[in-house]
């Protein structure tokens, strides 16, 4: 049975953030904007569920350029993309020309001739992955205006130096889903803390993705880390102006403790601290293995002086009600599970291991939606031709 048109979500909402324009940063993007791609996300993800086509693409590709390892997101975009009905390529540089040097301006204009969508992930390189979503999205602008190009793809950030805004935004839609609606995240505490790892290279991304989105929506934010483990300035700067547009809060607290306190939700997730992703770049750049196998030993050895930094029964104790939602975006260190000592214990984890796997189930229709948002300019009219409730479909491409 179809759906009825008033069991859709996306009944307006503006697109003029979205349709034909990039989305990398999430803070790019209207708080109008970031609630129509969770309503459409929500309302592709009905029409899954009653087995409705949401095929909206008759061909076109959806190329995924991963430089980083991943599971989850490679495989949310492979699935989004196959969702509205495009065909997913790979882009392998060590099988293209790129590498024997072909420039980002040709690469860009070659792979996108009936190309809808290209996702990026580049999180190596601190001040380098962004800048090459933008400098991809350049060559695209030069090739769609002197014609070699039928039509601009749309570029989306599947991960970058500065944001994770499929994670953060995929958080989100679970968190709207479990506390019952945006406005209820109003006064909600959420706790974006540092966490012991074994490992010490992990980006910035997604504690930066998470302070840059949830202070948009009125929440009490708690960034807690040690001391030397910071992020981006920046993105800590805008947080803070963000949380007071919302009406919210965000303060830095160097206490996981503190952090937990009277929390609602905790976010426990290592990551490498600022001023050590950015020797790493300049290594990496290099090439200077020795260099780099003497930052990981330093690095290592200064984690290990903070394995207290763990999310453990006694800390979610502290957490409202004791009940506190534990959130992290996948692959977890498990103490006793996936290494010796790490992130969370595995009572913790097994407890909230469902709620986590459906955290993640939130992700490919998130990108679904940047993906059809990009390339549809009315969403509403689609998705309501798509239940059915009218007999043409409406296509507006850039």
């Amino acid at each position: 049975m179809n759906p009825n048109i008033n069991e859709l979500r996306t009944k307006s909402g503006s697109s003029a953030d979205l349709f034909g324009k990039d989305f990398l940063l999430t803070w790019e993007k209207s708080r109008e904007a970031l609630e129509t791609n969770l309503n459409v996300a929500e309302d592709l993800k009905m029409l899954r569920d009653k087995n409705i086509s949401p095929r909206c693409f008759d061909s076109g590709l959806a190329i995924s350029q991963f430089r980083d390892n991943s599971t989850r997101t490679r495989f949310s975009f492979a699935s989004a993309a196959n969702l509205l009905g495009l065909a997913v390529q790979d882009l392998d540089e060590g099988k293209s020309q790129i590498a024997h040097g072909e420039t980002v301006r040709e690469t860009s204009a070659m792979i996108s001739f009936l190309s809808d969508i290209i996702g990026i992930r580049d999180d190596m390189f601190l001040g380098a992955g962004n800048t090459y979503m933008r400098e991809v999205g350049s060559a695209l602008d030069e090739a769609f205006a002197d014609g070699v190009l039928p039509q601009r793809p749309g570029i989306i950030n599947l991960q970058c130096d500065i944001d994770h805004p499929t994670q953060s935004m995929a958080d989100l839609l679970h968190l709207k889903n479990v506390f019952g609606s945006l406005e209820n995240l109003k006064g909600k505490k959420i706790a974006m803390t540092w966490a012991y790892s074994p490992s010490y290279g992990k980006p910035l991304s997604v504690p930066q993705g998470i302070i840059g989105l949830m202070t948009r929506f009125g929440m009490e934010v708690d960034l807690a880390y040690p001391e030397g483990y910071g992020l981006i300035p920046e993105v800590v700067e805008l947080s803070g102006k963000q949380a007071m547009v919302s009406g919210g809060s965000f303060r830095i607290v160097n206490s996981m403790e503190e952090a937990f306190s009277g929390a609602d939700i905790v976010y426990p997730k290592s990551w490498a601290p600022f001023h050590v992703m950015q020797r790493r770049t300049e290594l990496l750049r290099k090439s200077d293995h020795d260099g780099l196998k003497g930052l990981e030993k330093e690095c290592l050895a200064n984690n290990a002086r903070f394995k207290g930094w763990e999310c453990t029964e006694e800390k979610m104790k502290l957490t409202k009600d004791g009940k506190a939602l534990y959130m992290h975006c996948l692959p977890a260190d498990i103490s006793g599970v996936s290494c010796k000592e790490g992130e969370v214990t595995a009572t913790v984890f097994e407890r909230y291991r469902v709620p986590l796997y459906k955290q993640a189930g939130f992700k490919p229709y998130i990108i679904a939606a940047m993906m059809l948002t990009n390339r549809f300019e009315n969403p509403t009219v689609l998705l309501n031709d798509l239940c059915g409730n009218k007999q043409r479909m409406n296509r507006c491409y850039r």
